[in-house]
């Protein structure tokens, strides 16, 4: 059991006249395929600072995931810049480890070699062997995951797998966390077990992480900041919630909680009455 944490924050404030920590700067992206040029992402500007926990939300086709792949260097921008302590990301890198709602371990290696094979790739020049293997025990017991260390993924359930994918990408040491709603497809008791650990490393780590969701109640229970994404094409960051709640933060107290309650109908209201999902729309 990870042990409790005090209720302090881990966002470090920037100083007069520094760089952000990460930096989106009037980021287009557009796809072209036969011919034809689709515009997904328009002018998204956004400052996130070292251990913050953002999340982004909005309807399906808002280019949420476009907008953490373009973070993550799995695609390139097509105007404007990213930035990650002022040098620019425009290729993958062991700096941002994304964890997607598909685990993607390999099937045919243990939890173990699943998290080592990762570990061995960005510290096997600087980690002894020894290191390496006291870096994977340590990341598996954060997730709560070191006495499956020697099953295999059909051997484990979803949810379980799922927190095998965030202990290799937290081995990785990386800069900044991505997640692309990485509880997506678990059952609602098992999602909010992950959400809990996820909230519990985040305090214990201060790991700057970056999240997709669809879930209003996870992004205002786990965020600092939401991020919140009008409709495609041509999407654009539409506002930008600050959430007030203390940390740590207990689930069952949030529930009443002024600023919870508060934070929950702002984003409601955001996606539910001034962007309303094109399918709603189109129903009607």
């Amino acid at each position: 059991m990870i042990a409790p944490v005090e209720p302090v924050s881990h966002v470090t404030p920037r100083a007069h006249g520094a760089h952000p920590f990460l930096a989106i700067e009037g980021v287009d992206k557009s796809f072209t395929r036969g011919g034809k040029t689709s515009d997904v992402l328009k002018g998204a500007t956004l400052n996130i600072e070292r251990g913050e926990f953002v999340s982004i939300i909005g309807h399906s086709g808002c280019g949420k995931s476009t907008l953490l792949n373009l973070v993550a260097g799995l695609t390139q921008v097509t105007t404007g810049v990213i930035l990650l302590e002022n040098h620019e990301v425009n290729t993958p890198g062991p700096d941002r480890a994304v964890v997607f709602q598909n685990h993607s371990l390999l099937p045919w290696l243990t939890v173990y070699e699943n998290v080592k094979l990762a570990v061995d790739k960005v510290f096997r020049k600087t980690k002894s062997k020894a290191e390496r293997h006291a870096w994977v025990l340590h990341n598996l017991d954060l997730v709560h995951m070191l006495h499956a260390k020697d099953k295999r993924p059909a051997e484990i359930s979803g949810g379980m797998k799922q927190r095998v994918g965030i202990a290799r990408a937290l081995a990785m040491e990386p800069k900044v966390l991505l997640m692309d709603e990485p509880f997506g497809a678990l059952d609602a008791l098992t999602r909010a077990h992950l959400q809990d650990s996820v909230m519990e490393i985040h305090a214990r780590l201060g790991n700057t992480a970056i999240m997709v969701t669809h879930d209003v109640d996870e992004a205002v229970l786990l965020s600092d900041r939401i991020v919140m994404m009008t409709n495609g094409p041509a999407a654009r960051i539409g506002e930008v919630l600050e959430i007030g709640l203390p940390r740590p933060r207990n689930r069952l107290e949030m529930v009443d909680h002024p600023e919870y309650l508060r934070a929950r109908a702002a984003v409601m209201e955001f996606l539910y009455a001034r962007h309303k999902s094109p399918s709603l729309v189109a129903a009607e």
